[in-house]
């Protein structure tokens, strides 16, 4: 198989610097919505795009963003593998909080929080990520499209789906 010629691949640095300024932000919200702030979304990035360029010869610039996003889950996966192992070994403190709300204000909030997360992590992976990139980030259903690699109706459906689940464990808000 004939090795990608200089012009196909990315360690021209500016070129590289382009796909960084474009790819980034998308990394990060990708890993940052399926798993969590908690799991270092932002050096997982990094640690991507340092892969990309120890093995820039052989990645095309259409290739570029596959390739990040492959390395960068395969990464978080591994490092979940990791904490997983941590925590059958380590027992967690009881963690103290203050506030000045009521107790009652405090409750409320909290059983909220909980419900709604629950019925967040009850939504298919593809229907959280999708849902969450329209409604937190602002992302236009074609731009989630284009970044997830399906189609503008299975992203409206998606999240179609997610608003329906969510009214219905969660209620009038």
């Amino acid at each position: 198989m004939k090795s990608p010629s200089e012009k196909d691949n990315i360690c021209n640095r500016t070129l590289f610097n382009q796909l960084f300024q474009k790819l980034a932000p998308d990394l990060y919200n990708f890993l940052y919505y399926k798993y969590g702030a908690d799991n270092n979304p932002e050096d997982l990035v990094q640690e991507a795009f340092a892969k990309l360029w120890d093995n820039c010869g052989k990645v095309t610039p259409d290739k570029a963003k596959s390739f990040l996003f492959t390395v960068a889950n395969n990464q978080m996966l591994n490092e979940l593998s990791k904490k997983k192992t941590v925590l059958n070994y380590k027992s967690q403190e009881p963690q103290k909080n203050s506030t000045n709300e009521s107790p009652e204000f405090v409750l409320e909030g909290k059983e909220f929080q909980d419900k709604l997360k629950k019925a967040l992590e009850d939504l298919t992976e593809d229907q959280r990520v999708t849902f969450l990139m329209n409604r937190v980030e602002g992302k236009r259903h074609k731009e989630i499209a284009e970044i997830l690699g399906v189609s503008r109706k299975t992203v409206e459906k998606r999240i179609y789906t997610a608003l329906k689940i969510l009214q219905e464990k969660l209620g009038k808000i």
